[in-house]
């Protein structure tokens, strides 16, 4: 894998890392570490669940990229011992793609669909009967000659994940039982994601240098581990294997990755919204076209950890940088803002 330090902090996977990542991933609740709310509310629901013999409720999971929606799904999986079917709302492109997917279910079974605001409504009206009664309603035929027939399905749990939330109807989102919110992890428990990766792949590391890739993992368990694969190369060829602080900060400067986890792209969007527009509002259709990015790219990907940071603001008027941001990016703070 090359990726290059533009997209090094890219919280979205590529194709050439699911396997790094299946090979990290947790695969029960104890394993996994963070969003301990998420995770307390799934344990309770699974253990009722088990007690009525029943499948647990649809679940809902959102939050930005990277955060562990996938991992969770897996983990609920193994954790009431039953298969896990995955695919993702842009894969369902007809309702009888859905239909195809339903009817091969068995009893208990789990859906999990990526990217579910991303169904379109045809495909969402066949979801509602079977996520209410279980059941799949066909329409066979066409004009005055069509006629709708019934199939009953297995019991089944869906689990949806979406990183946009309020692109999700509100029938389809009023039908999950369990709605989960999960929210960028603190710095301990990165430190901790990285030990364990680090264990995993027979990685020998500090404490020093597990708590530098830690700092500028961006809050992101996905980003951490990338780190952690780039940070290891590093040590083999340059030390002697161990990651050491001195090794990772090297490393991690050769990565552009700053001490606040910031990259390239990071650094260029605030200072396009700085030079070009005087440090904002600026509407997320023209910083969009001024930085050559999409705009869900940067809704999704970029904002919501440089908002949570404190070095992004979002306004009615638009997008607006802080004195935080001035200050890191080293220029003069703003007189007319207050810094915090």
């Amino acid at each position: 894998m090359d990726l290059d330090k533009d997209h090094i902090l890219d919280s979205e996977e590529f194709v050439e890392e699911q396997k790094f990542e299946e090979a990290l991933r947790p695969s029960k609740f104890s394993e996994y570490i963070g969003q301990e709310k998420a995770k307390e509310g799934l344990l309770i629901a699974i253990g009722a669940a088990r007690s009525r013999k029943e499948p647990i409720d649809h679940v809902l999971i959102y939050g930005p990229p990277g955060l562990g929606k996938t991992t969770l799904a897996n983990v609920i999986s193994h954790e009431v011992n039953t298969n896990i079917r995955t695919t993702s709302g842009p894969a369902i492109e007809r309702a009888g793609d859905l239909a195809s997917i339903l009817t091969n279910l068995q009893e208990n079974d789990i859906l999990f669909i990526d990217e579910i605001h991303r169904l379109n409504r045809v495909v969402e009206e066949v979801l509602y009967p079977a996520m209410e009664d279980f059941v799949l309603d066909i329409v066979i035929g066409k004009g005055p000659a069509a006629r709708s027939i019934r199939l009953d399905l297995p019991k089944f749990t869906l689990i949806g994940a979406t990183t946009r939330i309020g692109l999700i109807s509100s029938p389809l989102r009023d039908r999950f039982g369990l709605v989960y919110n999960l929210d960028f992890y603190n710095a301990a428990e990165i430190e901790k994601i990285v030990n364990r990766s680090a264990k995993i792949l027979a990685v020998k590391i500090d404490p020093a240098g597990a708590k530098e890739i830690a700092e500028r993992a961006r809050k992101t368990p996905r980003i951490a581990n990338r780190l952690l694969k780039r940070v290891r190369d590093y040590a083999q060829v340059k030390a002697n294997g161990e990651i050491t602080e001195k090794i990772a900060n090297q490393s991690l400067d050769l990565l552009e990755v700053d001490s606040f986890g910031l990259d390239n792209t990071d650094r260029r969007l605030l200072r396009t919204i700085i030079d070009n527009f005087g440090g904002g509002p600026v509407g997320l259709s023209t910083l969009a076209a001024a930085t050559s990015e999409e705009v869900d790219t940067i809704e999704d990907v970029y904002e919501p950890y440089l908002i949570r940071i404190g070095f992004l603001e979002r306004t009615p008027r638009g997008r607006k940088v802080t004195n935080h941001a001035y200050k890191h990016l080293g220029y003069q703070v703003q007189a007319q803002d207050q810094l915090i």
